[in-house]
Formats: structure tokens, sequence, C-alpha cells
């Protein structure tokens, strides 16, 4: 008879990795009280998979554990487990061998392995992208952002392409386009917003075609 995934330890503890209350350990969103009487409690999903995700973080930094083989070896000892087993369901989710080096400071690498663990913790549970997203920003890994703008191209005697514009180069815009944006309060809305944009598009154009 299959489990319902909700109705695991882990998901009922909001901790889907399944760490064991150390009172040493400190870790942040735990709740009152703090364990089941082995295991953490957390008040939030997302402070429990920031606890499973620092700690993979502390095996590969502190550890030295860089490939699933090793990092599941610690993780779920043969004590208790069917390590090698797990071992190949993890590598086999995230698409690398069991000996293959991954880097737990990259998103695509650490965000993979953490939702392996919790999919064999856990009876097959699975958070929603957001959630985890969520969870391994508050440990320290966020997903790479993604452009403001794809493409402000820019072509100048200089030889210089395509430039791909982040929020850092948006928010250096409208702070130089503020004079402009200052004066529209009298404006209607729709008048406004159309100047508005026109004004960031013209001081992203003009800081692109500077020489570099």
């Amino acid at each position: 008879m299959s489990i319902d995934p909700k109705a695991t330890r882990g998901y009922r503890n909001r901790n889907p990795g399944n760490i064991e209350h150390v009172p040493a350990n400190k870790w942040q969103g735990l709740a009152d009280p703090p364990s089941d009487g082995r295991f953490c409690r957390f008040t939030s999903h997302e402070f429990g998979i920031r606890a499973l995700a620092a700690l993979l973080v502390t095996y590969q930094d502190r550890h030295k554990l860089r490939t699933p083989r090793a990092i599941i070896g610690r993780w779920a000892p043969k004590v208790e487990n069917d390590t090698a087993a797990y071992v190949a369901v993890v590598a086999r989710r995230i698409g690398v061998g069991p000996d293959d080096a991954i880097d737990l400071h990259r998103h695509e690498h650490l965000r993979p392995l953490v939702e392996a663990i919790i999919h064999h913790e856990c009876a097959g549970l699975s958070y929603p992208a957001a959630v985890i997203d969520r969870a391994l920003t508050l440990a320290g890994v966020p997903p790479a952002a993604p452009a403001t703008l794809r493409s402000v191209a820019a072509t100048t005697g200089t030889g210089r392409g395509a430039v791909l514009v982040g929020a850092a180069g948006i928010a250096t815009a409208v702070a130089q386009a503020a004079p402009t944006i200052q004066a529209l309060g009298t404006l209607a809305p729709a008048v406004a917003i159309a100047v508005i944009v026109a004004a960031v598009v013209g001081v992203l154009a003009w800081r692109l075609r500077r020489p570099a």
C-alpha cells in the first residue's frame, strides 16, 4: 500500500530531510517544541528545506564530500539504511554517476540533490519549485537571476555588440532618469508611464553607447 507523502513524519515536522534534533544546532526557524523527540520540527517547510541544504553544503565545505556516494554515505549511513540503493536513486534523479563530482554552491547542482533526498525520505514527496527556490535562497544558494531586459543591443564604433542588462543596470538607469520622472506628477497615468519607460530606455541606450 502506498504512503501519502503528506502523512510522513518529515512533512508533518516540516523537516523533509528528517534531520535529527541536536540541541547545540540552533537551526533557523525551529518550532516550539523544536523536536518530536528525535527529529527537528520547523515553523515552515522553507526553513526545514533550508536546514537540509545548509547541512549538505557543510558536507562539501567542511568534510570535502563532493559525490553522491560520499554525500549520501554520510547522510544515510549503512547502520540504518540501504545506502547503496539510496545512492543509486539519488544519482539517477540528479542525472550524474554515483562518483561524479558536484558543486553544492551551484543552485543547479544543489537543488536536484535536495529534491532527490526529499523524494526518498518522504515517500515520493515533491514541493513546488518556488518553495525549493525560496529555501535555497535562505541557505545562500539562490537561483541565477534572470536578466531584466533579455537583450539591449548597442552597436557602436568601438565594436561592442549585444549587451545583457541586469537589475543593477536598470536601477542605475532609473536613478539617472529620476529628474524626468519627478516632473510627471501632473500628467495622466498612462502618459506618465509612457514617458517613464521612454526615459529609462533612453538612459540605457546612452549608457550602452558610451566608450568602454
